[in-house]
């Protein structure tokens, strides 16, 4: 753990931090290290079978936490444990080894340890979902641990309370989460719609970042995002309010100019790029800026479009993206939806991943440039994702032997990067380095 001075300027780490306990996720195991999360050739543990390290050195720094574990996933195979069940376990293990005493500090005199995270445990006694989900996985933690290390079922509850609570999702390089971790210090760190901080990972080492000045390292004034920042306000409230029991009251959240903002028309007139709110009742509407009159006709056209495209999205939420599904999206939305409408946004960004990921490049290219402004506009200037965004953009420029587009959008990458990255990080000295050098010739 460390933390910076007491000034905070933009892109400073605030606070740097390795994980209390953390957990890669099962489809990942035979293919990355199960302690430091890299990429690589793995080995399996010989005595369960079960994890894969990269080398001698993580199989040693992990074998405090994993030789108590070990004969246990040995016991149940070959089934696969749940990923939450494995990290409740290791609390549980870790806890009765004296994790109960480790200190994650946030100040060089503040610190936290595991009992002092939030528990919210009165919120989850009445959660039906999260009660269920709690059932389950105790009956998996009985298989594994057996009777004689499970704690009480109040124990349980308040231990499933704090990693459902404060856990994080670690995120590789591209911001796929691969894994889950309890980071004690770093869970100081409070939610807003429009955070000044960033949460970034070096393999399972959690690092905030300023992503603007701060006058001060005052953990009340230092914010960082729980969730996806491209939803509508409702949809934030409300996944704030089931995954972590508070209602945000920020200005993003209770201004209603914003959600009608994010789902704003296209003008009428074709000439004019203006957005036109068009609202659900039936008073008359006009353009603010070429008073062009809103038609009931176009009033009907613009929900049917933003409906249909709301339910096309949701089909394709937990199933890869269908680069057709998104075009027909695209060529209803167009002259309806406004460009910077959240719905269009939202497809254009499914139609660029999609576009990477069946090797279309020019289809990609096209969206990515047509996403920017939105993805900007709802993450952000300094967001990690909007500085993936122009890298990828720049790669496909490299690809397609556009070298100076494809310095354009490296070093737009390198701006944002730099800031929520940091120069040190793999993932600017490693991966965007080398593609600028590239165009510098």
């Amino acid at each position: 753990m460390k933390n910076k001075v007491q000034s905070l300027k933009q892109g400073s780490c605030i606070l740097t931090e390795k994980p209390f306990v953390h957990v890669l996720k099962s489809k990942y195991r035979k293919e990355r290290c199960d302690h430091c999360f890299a990429s690589e050739k793995v080995f399996r543990c010989s005595g369960c079978n079960y994890v894969y390290y990269c080398n001698r050195n993580c199989q040693t720094e992990a074998w405090a936490l994993h030789k108590v574990e070990c004969p246990f996933l040995k016991k149940i195979a070959p089934r696969i444990v749940p990923d939450a069940a494995r990290v409740l376990a290791r609390i549980i293990l870790k806890l009765q080894r004296g994790g109960d005493l480790e200190k994650g500090f946030y100040t060089e005199t503040c610190f936290r340890k595991f009992r002092d995270l939030m528990s919210h445990y009165h919120e989850i006694r009445t959660d039906p979902k999260r009660q269920e989900h709690l059932e389950s996985l105790s009956m998996v933690l009985h298989d594994l641990l057996g009777e004689n290390l499970m704690p009480n079922h109040t124990e349980l509850q308040g231990i499933y309370g704090r990693l459902v609570v404060n856990g994080f999702n670690i995120l590789d390089g591209e911001m796929n989460s691969i894994g889950t971790g309890i980071y004690l210090g770093v869970s100081v760190v409070d939610h807003s719609c429009t955070p000044n901080a960033v949460a970034t990972f070096e393999g399972t080492t959690l690092s905030i970042r300023a992503i603007a000045d701060i006058p001060s390292l005052d953990w009340s004034q230092i914010f960082i995002s729980y969730v996806d920042l491209m939803q509508t306000p409702a949809d934030r409230r409300a996944e704030l309010k089931a995954n972590y029991y508070f209602l945000c009251t920020c200005s993003r959240c209770i201004n209603p100019e914003e959600s009608q903002r994010m789902e704003v028309a296209s003008c009428p007139n074709r000439n004019c790029e203006h957005p036109v709110i068009v609202l659900d009742g039936k008073d008359p509407l006009k353009c603010d800026e070429c008073d062009t009159k809103v038609t009931e006709e176009f009033r009907s056209e613009f929900h049917e479009v933003r409906d249909f495209t709301k339910l096309q999205l949701a089909s394709m939420r937990d199933v890869a993206s269908d680069l057709d599904v998104c075009s027909i999206c695209l060529a209803r939305q167009k002259n309806v939806l406004h460009s910077l409408n959240l719905w269009h946004t939202k497809t254009l960004d499914l139609a660029f991943e999609s576009a990477i990921e069946m090797g279309k490049w020019q289809e990609a290219r096209t969206f990515g440039q047509l996403l920017l402004p939105g993805f900007r506009k709802y993450n952000g200037d300094f967001n990690p994702l909007l500085g993936l965004l122009y890298m990828k953009l720049g790669k496909i420029e490299l690809f397609l032997e556009h070298i100076k587009e494809a310095r354009d959008y490296l070093l737009e990458a390198s701006k944002i990067l730099r800031v929520t990255h940091g120069e040190n990080h793999s993932l600017y000295r490693i991966q965007l380095i080398p593609l600028l050098m590239q165009t510098s010739n």
